[in-house]
């Protein structure tokens, strides 16, 4: 996926703490805001809708294990505690 740079105004004594935590890791500056952005979107974003919901055996073949399978996939981009 290709990647955008922004620029973010934040208070000087969390960017320090931003940057202590980085060294300790051993990992930089935009790892350590990445993770933090995808973990509070993870927690407040709403979860996806599924496209469907009537999985069954169709004598279709593969059929019935690509409609479980999609199923799966869908249902794994849920927060834990919604499932």
């Amino acid at each position: 996926m290709p990647t955008r740079r922004t620029t973010i105004l934040a208070d000087a004594d969390l960017l320090e703490r931003v940057d202590r935590f980085a060294n300790r890791a051993r990992t930089t500056k935009t790892a350590v805001i990445l993770a933090a952005l995808e973990a509070y979107l993870a927690e407040h974003e709403a979860p996806a809708e599924l496209g469907f919901l009537a999985v069954g055996h169709s004598g279709h073949g593969r059929l019935s294990l690509d409609g479980r399978s999609i199923a799966r996939r869908e249902a794994g981009r849920r927060r834990p505690a919604d499932r």
